[in-house]
């Protein structure tokens, strides 16, 4: 008999496919008749509600992608959470029920609703045309519904997304506009433009901070890819979710305060294999969204992968005032025992794509009234048979291969954790979708407000007039709280006891990611990424790594940036970090010191996080607290107490002109810290790798060699940096002045001798320019150098692939014949990466000699930051 009551048959499927699947957990008990909760009836709720997504389009949602929404949906509010309360539309006087509303949330004194609506797409309008997200507000006192920013103009200037009231009355919201960024964008000369997501496929959402009338809007977070649903901790700084997606593609939680300072990681880096099957064989990673505070303390987040889970997760409570990862905790919580995750729900709902007996659940809204419930949006598990019946998801039916997902029907439920009870606000209706529920009771306390720094007060004003902020690292062997420096800090830093050769951090690099545009503003080939996949980057500068590893450095203010650290060739020691930092200005970052890296850590027990303040103890706090702080130094140069001797040289230089702050696009060494006398040995040589050295362009200006500014870049092009140096005169000459030997690169790797004769280019390594015939947007070297290539031989006076016997054809079983590869010379992952290469030309090598320092420098860097065939996606060809 084919069931026709749906709402009645809803309540009884929600008991039996719930408790009938629960298989190692405790029931849920689902369903009316429950007594009536006095409190929970008193408390207004809002909603959104609006189509589901056609099933074909369900498998495609993906929670990176922030633009799309199902149109039709509008802001719903009930005076009391109760399913017998009528509904009031509040936005249909404006949508007509054509537009998308999304991601609500309430004041702290529950009188106002802020949200993101859009207008319905144009169809066939190219994406500038398109309308699009604005924050609007509703005041229920007064029952008035605005949009938050008035002009029409200043509205479009980017998409506005998930919304969230700051205790002080601003609001802090995710927006494509990146208003800071296209302030950078204009002083770099290049048009203003939103930079897209690091896989290409949107622009990327960033947080932005606005005053309540929509005015002073700032740019406050930097990522290159989204940044998305923030709200505020207890404690005043804002939590958000963060797509890391140059450092594996996942989803963590961060902080930061609202005027763009303290930005950290605060859980979840190395914890996305803790879902459904944690840990075993294809294990589906989750990803940490919608952030929220609970009443304990603790975070509520929603665990889902990026797609294919029916808009919903599993929601769990993590402490992160205790924890960084699952089993990691911080410094103060040393010995406790974790998981730091605790599901909120003892169904059984997973999160890896399939169906989910348990159902799912798509938004959870702490109420936060002592009693630990929630308001959630949650579906339950159904399936379709083939003659179109609903059916419960009970382990028969499960097990049926007739039977197949219906789509999700969410509703509007209180989630009380006490007695795992859930009761109906809303009765789910098919075709339809419940989302973004918030409750509007007062909140009470108020969490902190965060004022923004002031200048005189909490900054220098100067660094905000220089737009820069400082770096400031404790000690860059100073590993996840271990000191890992040969010998140890202690004695690497004192020059009696070991010199700058024995020292294996010399340099840091600063790097800044580039903003790449849509098509609209440049059409740029993919070609221009070359054998890079980590997209375009630029050098900010360089600064010396002092004995003990600390790192004192000005850093431009609003830009993303990375780290890396370099031996004394000026090449990186470790994998490429992929973590973007900012600093805002005037702002000084401390770091203890760096992180095993990601490539380098055990797979058991599980990685460690880093990034966050508090979780290692400093193994390099600077001067011993007795006696004479860095023993045979230079005696001008003796630190205060505590110091490191980053912070002793800064301070000393900061007497004058502040210059050991500046970094430099220059790599610079000078021993300033040995005392002959008493280290009993001379003074460290000074060397330099400058740019003013190569007799090929720069890749930086005449201005910034000599004084550098936070406008600094260094910007290197293959075509126009790298390939040159082919073709630099490498002449050896006489006591007459008689060519006895010519180096000059392309002298031997090329096809054609001096007089024209074909021949197979030396270690088959072709350096000539011109188009390549695998690549006709790049020269033939860098194909040759970064890709593997077919080894050649003259053939009738003519270069030929080589061909030898291969595996029989797998259809004829003839025999074949295949090219033999020959290995690039160089790798994108880095300098190091490209040992062969640079062997060569080291001391002892057979091509010793034959590119300067300055050259050798010039083509480290370009390695280290990706081997990019292009860095200017406006220098790159245009489709």
């Amino acid at each position: 008999m084919r069931i026709t009551n749906q709402r009645s048959w809803l309540w009884s499927l929600g008991v039996v496919a719930i408790a009938g699947c629960s298989t190692s957990h405790d029931s849920i008990n689902i369903g009316g008749g429950q007594t009536p909760d006095p409190v929970v009836l008193d408390i207004p709720v809002a909603y959104v509600r609006g189509p589901v997504p056609l099933p074909a389009d369900l498998d495609d949602i993906d929670v990176r992608e922030l633009g799309t929404v199902a149109e039709g949906s509008d802001l719903w509010l009930r005076a009391r959470a109760a399913p017998d309360v009528p509904e009031q539309n509040i936005t249909e006087r404006v949508t007509g029920g054509l537009w998308s509303v999304r991601d609500v949330d309430a004041s702290f004194d529950g009188n106002r609703l802020v949200f993101a609506m859009r207008m319905p797409l144009i169809p066939g309008a190219e994406e500038s045309e398109q309308p699009t997200w604005n924050i609007w507000e509703y005041d229920r006192t007064t029952d008035v519904l605005r949009r938050v920013i008035a002009s029409d103009l200043v509205a479009e200037e980017g998409n506005d997304v998930a919304p969230h009231f700051l205790p002080d009355g601003r609001i802090v919201f995710s927006s494509t506009r990146q208003r800071q960024a296209k302030a950078v964008l204009i002083d770099e000369g290049k048009p203003q433009f939103s930079a897209q997501d690091e896989d290409r496929n949107e622009h990327a959402y960033v947080l932005h901070v606005m005053s309540a009338d929509g005015s002073g809007i700032r740019q406050i977070s930097f990522n290159q890819s989204h940044d998305m649903d923030p709200s505020v901790l207890d404690d005043g700084r804002i939590v958000f979710s963060r797509w890391e997606n140059a450092s594996g593609s996942s989803i963590h939680l961060y902080t930061v305060n609202p005027d763009g300072s303290g930005l950290e990681l605060l859980y979840g880096a190395n914890s996305h294999v803790t879902g459904t099957g944690a840990g075993g064989a294809g294990t589906t990673p989750v990803q940490f969204l919608a952030p929220r505070p609970d009443e304990n303390g603790r975070i509520v987040a929603l665990l889902r992968p990026f797609l294919d889970t029916d808009l919903g997760g599993d929601p769990v409570t993590i402490d992160t005032a205790a924890f960084v990862e699952i089993q990691q905790t911080t410094l103060a919580s040393s010995g406790l025992a974790g998981p730091a995750q605790t599901r909120l729900t003892t169904v059984d709902v997973r999160t890896d794509p399939g169906l989910s007996p348990g159902g799912r659940y798509s938004h959870v809204f702490p109420l936060r009234d002592g009693t630990g419930r929630l308001l959630v949006n949650w579906t339950i598990c159904r399936l379709v048979d083939t003659v179109g019946r609903t059916l419960p998801c009970t382990p028969a039916n499960l097990a049926d291969p007739t039977l197949v997902a219906a789509p999700p029907l969410y509703g509007v439920w209180l989630y009380d954790p006490r007695d795992l009870t859930q009761r109906p606000i809303l009765t789910p209706t098919e075709g339809l979708r419940y989302s973004d529920v918030v409750s509007l009771a007062p909140r009470t306390p108020l969490p902190a407000v965060i004022l923004d720094a002031v200048p005189g007060i909490d900054y220098d004003p100067v660094l905000a007039s220089e737009n820069v902020g400082i770096l400031n690292i404790k000690s860059v062997y100073d590993l996840d709280g271990a000191d890992l420096a040969p010998g140890g800090i202690v004695a690497l830093r004192d020059p009696a006891q070991a010199t700058a050769d024995q020292r294996p951090a010399r340099f840091l690099r600063i790097e800044k990611a580039v903003g790449l545009p849509d098509d609209e503003v440049r059409d740029f080939r993919a070609t221009a990424f070359g054998a890079s996949g980590v997209g375009m980057r630029e050098i900010l500068g360089y600064a010396p790594i002092e004995p003990d590893g600390s790192v004192q450095v000005k850093l431009p203010a609003g830009v993303a940036f990375a780290l890396g650290v370099l031996d004394a060739n000026g090449r990186r020691l470790t994998p490429r970090h992929l973590n973007w930092m900012q600093v805002r200005a005037g702002e000084v970052l401390t770091c203890g010191g760096c992180h095993v890296p990601a490539g380098l850590q055990p797979t058991a027990p599980p990685a460690i996080s880093h990034g966050r303040q508090g979780l290692f103890a400093s193994v390099n706090p600077g001067a011993p607290t007795t006696g004479q702080p860095f023993p045979n130094t230079n005696a001008a140069l003796f630190a205060n107490q505590g110091e490191t001797m980053a912070e002793t040289r800064a301070r000393i230089s900061c007497q004058t002109d502040c210059a050991a702050l500046l970094p430099s696009v220059d790599v610079l060494y000078d021993d300033v810290w040995t005392d002959p006398v008493a280290a009993g040995r001379p003074a460290d040589a000074s060397f330099s790798y400058r740019y003013n050295q190569l007799s090929t362009a720069a890749p930086t200006s005449a201005t910034c060699q000599s004084t550098w500014s936070a406008l600094c870049r260094i910007t290197i092009h293959y075509p126009d940096h790298q390939h040159p140096l082919w073709s630099v005169p490498r002449l050896v000459l006489d006591a007459g002045g008689m060519v006895i030997a010519d180096n000059t690169c392309i002298s031997c790797h090329s096809p054609a001798d001096a007089a024209g004769a074909v021949r197979v280019p030396a270690a088959q390594l072709d350096l000539s320019g011109g188009p390549s015939p695998d690549q006709a947007d790049h020269l033939v070297s860098y194909r040759e150098l970064l890709f593997t290539d077919n080894a050649q031989e003259v053939n009738m006076g003519a270069l030929q692939d080589i061909l030898v016997p291969g595996p029989p054809d797998p259809v004829t079983g003839l025999p074949t014949l295949v090219p033999v590869p020959v290995a690039p010379s160089m790798s994108a992952a880095g300098a190091r990466a490209s040992a062969t290469f640079f062997s060569r030309f080291d001391a002892g090598g057979t091509h010793a000699g034959w590119l300067t320092p300055a050259e050798m420098r010039l083509i480290a860097e370009w390695l280290d930051i990706g081997g990019q065939y292009y860095n200017d996606p406006f220098m790159a060809p245009v489709n």
